[in-house]
């Protein structure tokens, strides 16, 4: 039986930070936006900024999603640095 997946993209600081443009990812049964990026914020060092002080902003399938937006297989899953203002 094969594990569900889902594509991770990161784009801007982020990309470049993670050393990372895009990943695959095994998707526990019913997870959540906020459950993955506890999880990926869990790998320490850079990774810890995607919970950091400035949550980063997370797209699920090219819509804006929520941390109680619930995944599903095959999902695309963006996340994108704090916009800052000046």
């Amino acid at each position: 039986m094969t594990t569900p997946t889902i594509t991770i993209r990161f784009f801007a600081r982020l990309r470049e930070e993670l050393d990372t443009e895009s990943m695959s990812h095994p998707l526990p049964e019913g997870q959540t936006v906020a459950e993955l990026l506890s999880t990926l914020s869990g790998r320490g060092g850079a990774w810890a900024q995607l919970t950091g002080d400035q949550p980063v902003m997370v797209a699920v399938n090219q819509a804006m999603a929520k941390p109680g937006t619930r995944l599903q297989a095959g999902d695309e899953v963006a996340f994108f640095p704090p916009v800052t203002g000046g």
